[in-house]
């Protein structure tokens, strides 16, 4: 009796040690907002087309669903895994697309590595330095999403005009934090070889196999220093498709610059530099960002698309439960070589949140970007949104 009751004992003991030291938590951002607003393309001064619209979408953060766990492995060691998925709340679909999906080892002294689906280390970096924190309004010359009305379909998918977002089948590795340095590497390899079964054919971009390849890497540091945090980072990813044709060409979106079937596949040279300083004056934070971007053809230098871009902000709690933000910034893109038209551009955002509790916050947030080229034309986006955002 003695011994069953030791045993039991020992069993229960042993079940509470292990579940102390694993966790699995649940989070997530359920935001809806009404999101309302105009654009004008003028590509004369007497022609022009006018467009206007809303919908019931995340503004103020792209909902999503996820969880993440720690195990502890003994001796300062410890596995982790994140998988986070996209809430499509304006649709009748319950989940979109996967936003990470990863798992990791950390070590108190080396650092952490994980592999997955994962955000880039620019992405990591601007959410950090970022006053608008990412929103989904136009606006923000940084984080510079899709110019739909109430689409933020470009962060989700992978990218924005003015960097990449997250790249999948990539090992990230973080370094701990020494004397207030942080160090950040990845490196991002997706290759497909198929054997070459038929020419290709220049005339409609067709042909059976060939390499697709996708890679790339990055590095990057962050240095805090009592409310100062400085950034600097840069990443180089490539896409080689020397079968496939582009599906588009979009002169905004550096992810698209058209090499088209004339030329023969989608090799494309994409490096990315993102800077940022935030200082922290106690009543506010002031934030000064610079990111650039450049897409090269990689059978042509000379056909490119590169994109810069600074900007300048605030953010405060005016109140208690009342915050408030503010951005302004200007930037420049040429696309395809040197005889195409350079075209300048600028945005301002403004917005508040209003705090229910730790959790619930009401929003209003207005954005505003323009465009303009001498050849080219000019565009012109206004973007408002009010809404409610849920954190769990």
């Amino acid at each position: 009796m003695k011994k069953s009751l030791f045993a039991i004992a020992a069993v229960t003991a042993f079940a509470g040690a292990a579940q102390a030291q694993s966790s699995v938590t649940v989070y997530g951002i359920l935001d809806a907002g009404y999101v309302g607003g105009n654009q004008r393309t003028q590509t004369s001064t007497v022609t022009g087309t006018n467009a206007s619209g809303f919908a019931i979408s995340g503004a103020e953060q792209t909902s999503r669903l996820g969880f993440k766990g720690v195990e502890d492995l003994g001796a300062g060691k410890s596995a982790f895994f994140t998988v986070e998925v996209t809430l499509a709340g304006d649709t009748t679909a319950v989940l979109g697309g996967t936003r990470q999906a990863f798992v990791g080892l950390k070590d108190n002294k080396l650092g952490s590595a994980a592999i997955g689906i994962q955000n880039t280390i620019i992405h990591d970096a601007v959410g950090a330095t970022d006053p608008g924190q990412q929103n989904n309004i136009a606006g923000n010359v940084i984080y510079a999403t899709s110019s739909n009305l109430t689409s933020a379909s470009n962060a989700n998918s992978g990218h924005t005009d003015a960097y990449t977002v997250r790249t999948s089948q990539t090992l990230k590795y973080v370094s701990p934090t020494m004397a207030g340095l942080t160090v950040k590497a990845t490196y991002a390899l997706n290759n497909d070889n198929t054997s070459q079964t038929a020419a290709y054919n220049i005339a409609n971009g067709t042909a059976s196999g060939g390499t697709s390849n996708f890679n790339g890497w990055g590095v990057g540091a962050d240095y805090a220093w009592n409310k100062l945090l400085v950034t600097a980072n840069y990443q180089a990813l490539k896409s080689v498709q020397p079968y496939g044709s582009s599906t588009g060409a979009n002169p905004y979106n550096p992810a698209d610059a058209a090499w088209t079937t004339t030329t023969g596949g989608v090799n494309t040279q994409d490096n990315q530099t993102y800077a940022a300083a935030t200082y922290d004056f106690g009543i506010l934070k002031a934030y000064a960002q610079y990111v650039n971007r450049k897409a090269t053809a990689v059978q042509s230098s000379n056909n490119y698309l590169s994109r810069s871009a600074q900007q300048l902000g605030v953010r405060s709690f005016i109140t208690p439960t009342v915050e408030a933000w503010a951005s302004l910034g200007n930037g420049r893109f040429r696309a395809y070589g040197t005889s195409a038209p350079t075209a300048d551009f600028t945005g301002y955002q403004v917005g508040s949140n209003y705090y229910l509790s730790k959790r619930t916050n009401l929003y209003a947030i207005f954005g505003s970007t323009q465009t303009s080229s001498t050849t080219a034309g000019a565009f012109s986006q206004n973007n408002y949104a009010m809404g409610v955002r849920h954190t769990f």
